[in-house]
């Protein structure tokens, strides 16, 4: 499993946050300090030009992937204050967690982090992420044909053009 970084802004329910779950359950690094950031980790960042992929792997297997985990409300701010050179958006998919289930694109930590490793072909990683929460392999369940279908793109310009192409369909 490559290393999960995560850093925690302290602005969720403490009892419903994906995040500092999986920091419970062992499965991520939780850090209060944005400047502890890993500067050549996978940063997943919503506003980044990227998107995740397959060609990503080199840098995960390396140097991990890390979340933000905070306010949506404060999350350009916060990614403003983080520099690091490997930032990457995850392409279009459906939230299935229980704040925002059906939501098209918010996502929790745990589902980002489930969609980035399914995508750069971790799947046995990302299915051991399901572990500790009832209702994560809906996730997976309804995104599935879109996350094979990302998980198959060579790079970020064919998840991107895979994107077009089911968002025109709606």
């Amino acid at each position: 499993m490559p290393k999960l970084f995560i850093y925690h802004a302290n602005q969720c329910n403490p009892k419903k946050c994906t995040a500092l779950k999986m920091g419970k359950l062992g499965k991520a690094i939780i850090l209060k300090n944005p400047y502890k950031i890993p500067k050549n980790s996978l940063l997943l960042n919503p506003y980044a030009e990227k998107s995740v992929s397959v060609e990503d792997k080199p840098i995960i297997e390396k140097y991990g992937i890390t979340a933000l985990d905070c306010s949506w409300k404060e999350a350009e701010m916060i990614f403003n204050k983080v520099s690091t050179k490997n930032q990457r958006s995850l392409p279009f998919l459906i939230a299935a967690n229980p704040i925002n289930y059906g939501k098209p694109c918010q996502l929790s930590t745990l589902e980002a982090f489930i969609a980035t490793l399914y995508i750069a072909n971790y799947k046995n990683d990302a299915i051991s992420l399901l572990n500790g929460f009832k209702w994560a392999e809906t996730f997976i369940k309804i995104n599935e044909e879109l996350l094979e279908r990302y998980a198959n793109a060579k790079n970020s310009k064919e998840i991107v053009e895979i994107q077009k192409e089911y968002l025109s369909k709606l």
